[in-house]
């Protein structure tokens, strides 16, 4: 009978230490996934170089951004690439948009009126794909615009649900692009939705902020895309009428600036309402310059939107602030290429400060996982982790030469000196231009013909990077 409450009293024991083990083992993969950081995307389209008030836009309200910028790094000089498409695609894999076959427009109908277009590579891989294996929740709320083909969405390349659209832009009311016949393209996950009539960005943040709801426990990944300030610029109601007193453009634009802001201080106020603020890495960043982009509307009868001919929904011809840059989206000028950037981590980042050093697009992927501690997935990254520069404000920049380029245009950046070449669409031919970012009004004098032994060089660069980066 002794050894019978023996036996038991050490399988009591034995179950105990068991349980407590279990209990520990438990806690300990919870604890390890709680300290893993969420990362928080915000990248806005075409919100120009200055285009924020802690930028210097004095006349604008965006007190959300201004405060991320007060608890976060601001960059003062920012590259992303001209337009969206690069931008993206160089954003979510570190690099190159040409690695990756983006060189021009991408498919952004799934029903098929523009199946001529390109999608980015399936096989490059994703800030989604990598933090998704390492055992993120993963989303994409907004804009993808790297390709509508199945098998090249959001849903592929690493994103376990994506409430957006797939092109370059469409009527936050009718959900359509509109150039041309336009088409109707609104998506939950790989689903065709129709809510006609519902504020575009109001949806995408209230999906962000319930995603973020259910997933507070757990480490996620959040990219909220914005549709705006890009035309058709169409704000909430309460800027419809603030800036009453600006000229246009700037009026116009203003107002979906500020709307932008709007946006993404609910998600801000998500995050601090499930307690999760302190544990987020949240980054900001626009896509490219601001637009200059101006037409005559709708130009053809009975468009799928249902608009009539002549509707007008484009970007009013600017309204941007470049300061004393000049240049605009579509251009390899500042205006162009220079865009606000912040991120924000206070509990692992300073606060309050601002770096001057170049950065990148390509960057934020690196960055990311430099903050995590995860190791780099095989493949050939272009950025470099930003974590010097944001650690040390006198850290010399990652990048001693800059490239971009897009539809056969290009442009190379060493130190001060940028060259540019530009094809005109009617004889073939390309204009070449050097410019100089250190005079007191950058880029607006050509000095080719002054420094011709710079252009070889800077010529001899561009040619080495392309091929490089060009698919064989």
């Amino acid at each position: 009978m002794g050894h019978v409450r023996i036996v038991a009293s050490l399988f009591g024991t034995i179950f105990h230490f068991s349980i407590c083990i279990l209990q520990f083992s438990i806690s300990a993969t919870s604890l390890s996934a709680k300290e893993q950081p969420n990362v928080v995307i915000f990248f806005t389209d075409d919100q120009g170089t200055l285009d924020v008030n802690c930028y210097g836009s004095n006349d604008l309200i965006t007190p959300n951004l201004d405060k991320l910028a007060e608890t976060g790094v601001r960059f003062t000089q920012a590259y992303a690439h001209t337009v969206c498409c690069p931008s993206r695609a160089a954003l979510l894999t570190g690099r190159h948009p040409q690695r990756g076959g983006v060189t021009n427009w991408m498919q952004g109908d799934r029903n098929g009126t523009d199946t001529h277009l390109a999608n980015m590579l399936a096989s490059e891989i994703t800030i989604a794909e990598t933090l998704k294996k390492a055992g993120y929740k993963t989303a994409l709320f907004g804009k993808w615009h790297l390709g509508a083909k199945v098998g090249h969405g959001p849903l592929d390349q690493g994103f376990d649900h994506h409430f957006g659209h797939l092109s370059g832009f469409i009527d936050n009311y009718r959900h359509y692009f509109l150039h041309g016949n336009g088409y109707h393209d609104l998506y939950n996950d790989n689903e065709e939705i129709f809510r006609r009539e519902e504020y575009y960005p109001d949806m995408i943040i209230e999906h962000a902020v319930e995603y973020i709801g259910e997933h507070s426990d757990a480490p996620f990944f959040v990219m909220v895309a914005f549709n705006l300030p890009h035309y058709p610029e169409q704000p909430i109601g309460k800027f419809k009428d603030t800036y009453s007193y600006m000229d246009m453009p700037r009026q116009s634009y203003a107002r979906v600036v500020s709307t932008v802001d709007e946006h993404i201080g609910r998600v801000l106020k998500k995050l601090d309402a499930t307690g999760v603020r302190d544990d987020t890495i949240i980054i900001f960043m626009s896509d490219n310059g601001h637009s200059t982009e101006n037409n005559k509307g709708i130009i053809v009868e009975n468009h799928t939107s249902g608009y009539p001919l002549g509707h007008y929904y484009s970007a009013n011809g600017g309204g941007g602030n470049t300061g004393k840059w000049i240049g605009n989206k579509g251009t390899f000028l500042e205006g162009g290429l220079r865009v606000p950037a912040i991120i924000s981590y206070p509990e692992k980042l300073p606060s309050g400060e601002v770096r001057d050093q170049a950065v990148t697009v390509m960057d934020w992927f690196p960055t990311i996982l430099d903050l995590i501690g995860l190791s780099a997935p095989d493949i050939e990254f272009d950025g470099h982790s930003m974590m010097p520069v944001i650690r040390d404000p006198n850290a010399p920049s990652a990048h001693d030469v800059l490239h971009w380029g897009w539809q056969g245009n290009w442009a190379v950046r060493e130190g001060d000196w940028k060259f540019i070449s530009k094809v005109n669409r009617n004889t073939g031919e390309a204009k070449l231009s050097l410019h100089n970012l250190a005079d007191p009004k950058p880029e607006f004098k050509d000095y080719a013909k002054e420094r011709p032994k710079l252009v070889t060089r800077l010529n001899t660069l561009h040619e080495n990077w392309l091929k490089d980066v060009t698919l064989n």
